[in-house]
């Protein structure tokens, strides 16, 4: 298989002089999306990324595309429109049998194949579970960097670099890396950090088909059957339109039933801050903040949550936040849309009754 060549280390020069890059890599030009799709529709994270992507193509004067791998068929093609429709100037599109179901070896195979033909400076995947196992594939094949699990994406003007922004030290710290002389410079991004573009229907543009020389004979992994996780308990904390969340203002586990008390009569997902994890109160996948996941619900209810910058990174994008907290100082009422001051314990069941009552009236209505 054929490789991207990384300049080498010498090529930099010594000291503090101005960043120039190396002559080799002077080709590689375009921001590059992976679509990433399964079961006929497309993940909300590719979408957002291709609303970022827009962004550094833009600085960067240069085109953005979507790639889409899969088999062939109307529902690829159709991936590709959507792509184009959400910002994409034109879509890379490889259509092969192999591909009808994500396999590392396949995929891995078929991506690499693209960048080392066609160059792209920057190639951006989601950090779902698929897009998290084919960038480190990816990456190590094209022995290039990659920066993982990002919450923000910029371009250093100067060096005409991608700076990627992510947590680090347990979420305690953020650092931005910078991939210099390496291309592509690639990254992945946490679903709902960046905001979902607008869709524009009248968008077209051409879909430019790429060969794959790979046979079924030559894949080692097979797909015997799709099994639906239809039972996971899992939380969906990306994607809720609604989530109640608790801190440790809360006092005591048993206290954390108002939080689940009130989600289930608002049909919300339940979130809840760093050492309300750490104390065991819930599981991990329910943890908000730097270090846990990043959501934009249309409503976020914090309840004995302080507000701090680790926590508030995590849900700020929500389209409205109450907040409720004994403390009047308490920071989250710096960018609160509303704010309760008082306890939450007595708060919380006033809030579940009163909703349940407006609910009930409501469909009896």
């Amino acid at each position: 298989m054929s490789q991207a060549t990384p300049a080498a280390a010498e090529s930099r020069k010594a000291g503090r002089g101005k960043f120039e890059l190396d002559e080799r890599l002077a080709a590689y030009k375009g921001v590059w999306v992976f679509i990433e799709h399964e079961r006929g529709a497309v993940h909300p994270v590719s979408f957002e990324l291709l609303g970022e992507g827009r962004k550094l193509a833009d600085q960067l004067g240069v085109d953005l595309a979507g790639v889409v791998l899969g088999a062939p068929g109307e529902a690829v093609r159709g991936f590709c429109a959507e792509a184009i429709q959400h910002g994409a100037d034109f879509c890379y599109l490889v259509e092969d049998p192999v591909l009808a179901d994500y396999r590392n070896q396949p995929y891995t195979r078929a991506l690499t194949d693209l960048v080392n033909h066609y160059q792209p400076e920057i190639l951006l995947l989601g950090a779902s579970t698929l897009g998290r196992d084919l960038a480190g594939s990816v990456a190590t094949t094209l022995r290039t960097g990659l920066t993982a699990d990002c919450t923000g994406l910029a371009i250093d003007a100067e060096k005409r670099s991608l700076a990627a922004t992510r947590p680090t030290f347990g979420g305690s710290l953020l650092c931005t890396i910078v991939t210099l002389n390496y291309r592509p410079q690639m990254a992945t991004v946490r679903p709902r950090v960046m905001r979902m573009p607008e869709r524009d229907s009248s968008r077209s543009g051409p879909v430019v088909e790429h060969p794959l020389s790979l046979i079924e004979s030559d894949i080692v992994t097979k797909v015997l059957e799709f099994i639906a996780d239809d039972s996971s308990e899992q939380s969906t904390l990306p994607f809720a339109d609604i989530i109640v969340s608790g801190g440790r203002g809360l006092k005591r586990p048993e206290n954390f039933e108002l939080i689940w008390d009130l989600a289930r009569v608002l049909g919300a997902e339940v979130g809840a801050t760093r050492p309300v994890v750490q104390a065991g109160w819930v599981s991990a996948d329910r943890q908000v903040g730097q270090s846990g996941k990043t959501v934009r619900p249309k409503l976020y209810i914090a309840a004995g949550i302080s507000g701090a910058v680790q926590h508030r990174v995590g849900m700020e994008g929500a389209d409205a936040i109450i907040a409720i907290n004994q403390d009047p100082n308490a920071p989250i009422f710096d960018f609160a849309t509303y704010g309760i001051v008082g306890n939450a314990m007595q708060i919380l069941p006033a809030l579940t009754e009163a909703f349940r009552q407006a609910l009930t009236s409501r469909m009896a209505g």
